[in-house]
């Protein structure tokens, strides 16, 4: 057998590969000595079974599944003797030629064919010590505290059935069926809806005008959605809603302290004080982590240039492009809706699409450098998180993750990400810095964009 390269190009190899026929009979010679011992057939005693009468009868499925073989093992000898890694998997072309084919297959010629490579660039890494990144600090104050517990009552304030009409901060319970045209809208039923008058929870209008509605009444609501409403059956459309009034409830004294604490089967103030801190924190905590991760990956953006495995850029950014087109599809809304053109928004996907490949190339190579692995204990405990978030459905969740490696994937690789990012923030020049809430979790479309 001979391998010889042809192409060496960017990332991208390419190998000439010859088989002389004789080699080819020889693997086929093997493989049906081996068959031979175990096959049985009518006729023949277990193992007499004449190689030639074999040949004819399997010749041809032998040679093919030799071939394969032989495939697989050169692909093998090439990225091991080459120190190749691969973006892809190596892309193999046979002989396009029926008769040509006929001959490798029935052993009378040669077998030559190509296998084409993309290969994952060398990557040398920074000194993590050199990085320095901000850690945001942000304390929880008791005033934060004393207006999440507010919220809290608010939401949890007891209401009463009222005899009058409907006013602004009232409840009423409807029922309601949409008609455009007079014709039925689908989607536009409800039943036994609770409507807070004033919440502005639902779409304009439509709050408005239950205003002096009374139990047991029947009245028509008018309303036009917004041209960019999120259900495109519904955006630009004017729609007559028929609604049922079931009760007007009014809302009654708002509780406070021990009284709010028992009512929501907390055993005292200060106890559910300290759980919304306790909430209060995780979600600070997690913004921090958020944060300086971000500053972390642009960081590593920024040290880190090199050309990324096109056919990988070119699949994150179909997905990142599809994903978009969706989500335009599912808004009712256009690229000239986002102040963008389309050309505009290619470039900027295509974009985050390389810089996603690079960071994940550059936190690959990190990982392997330095033996961090993601163990089996801790898909596991990721995993019961997952199957959690589905009450009654834990093991069929469970069964669908354990049998697809591409869905045990999705949650090995965020762990991976986050033990790749510890291990350079104990390298890197972390310093605090003080910072507001609002600072803390102000989003804007940079911030987005820097995630991996």
């Amino acid at each position: 057998m001979q391998v010889t390269q042809t192409i060496a190009e960017g990332l991208k190899r390419e190998f000439q590969v010859f088989v002389p026929v004789a080699d080819l009979e020889s693997r086929l010679a093997d493989r049906l000595e081996q068959i031979k011992k175990t096959i049985r057939l009518n006729g023949f005693r277990p193992g007499k079974v004449p190689v030639a009468h074999l040949r004819r009868l399997y010749g041809r499925s032998v040679m093919a599944e030799a071939i394969e073989e032989l495939v697989r093992e050169t692909n093998e000898k090439i990225i091991t003797e080459h120190g190749l890694k691969l973006a892809l998997e190596p892309q193999v072309k046979m002989p396009e030629s029926k008769e040509e084919l006929e001959g490798v297959v029935t052993g009378q010629t040669d077998l030559s064919y190509t296998v084409a490579l993309e290969v994952v660039p060398v990557i040398e890494l920074a000194d993590f010590k050199t990085i320095a990144l901000e850690r945001p600090v942000t304390p929880v104050t008791k005033e934060e505290v004393a207006e999440a517990v507010g919220r809290i009552a608010e939401q949890n304030r007891p209401f009463s059935e009222k005899d009058g009409p409907a006013a602004t901060g009232d409840r009423v319970s409807v029922s309601f069926t949409g008609t455009v045209d007079g014709e039925p809208l689908d989607g536009a039923t409800g039943e036994n809806v609770q409507v807070p008058i004033g919440s502005e929870s639902f779409i304009p209008g439509f709050e408005e005008q239950l205003v002096g509605a009374v139990a047991g009444e029947n009245r028509t609501v008018t309303v036009t959605f917004p041209e960019t409403y999120r259900a495109e059956s519904f955006a630009g459309k004017t729609v007559d809603f028929a609604v049922e009034v079931k009760s007007v409830e009014t809302p009654g004294v708002t509780l406070a302290g021990d009284e709010l604490a028992t009512a929501l089967g907390v055993e005292s103030i200060d106890r559910l004080e300290a759980a919304v801190e306790e909430r209060i924190k995780q979600e600070v905590t997690q913004q921090c982590r958020l944060k300086v991760k971000r500053a972390l990956l642009d960081r590593l953006d920024a040290l880190h240039q090199f050309t990324a495995p096109p056919s990988l850029v070119e699949e994150e950014f179909n997905n990142i492009w599809k994903a978009t087109l969706d989500d335009l599809k599912a808004r009712n809304r256009t690229f000239a809706d986002e102040e963008t053109s389309e050309e505009k928004a290619r470039e900027e996907y295509r974009g985050i699409a390389d810089r996603r490949i690079r960071l994940g190339l550059v936190l690959a190579e990190i990982g392997e450098k330095n033996s961090i692995k993601v163990t089996e204990d801790e898909i596991t405990r990721a995993l019961y998180e997952r199957v959690r978030q589905f009450p009654g459905h834990e093991q069929e969740v469970w069964d669908y993750y354990r049998k697809n490696p591409g869905a045990i994937a999705s949650v090995r690789a965020p762990i991976f990400e986050d033990k790749v990012v510890d291990f350079i923030l104990e390298l890197a020049q972390v310093t605090d810095k003080p910072m507001t809430r609002e600072e803390l979790f102000k989003e804007d479309d940079e911030d987005a964009k820097s995630t991996t």
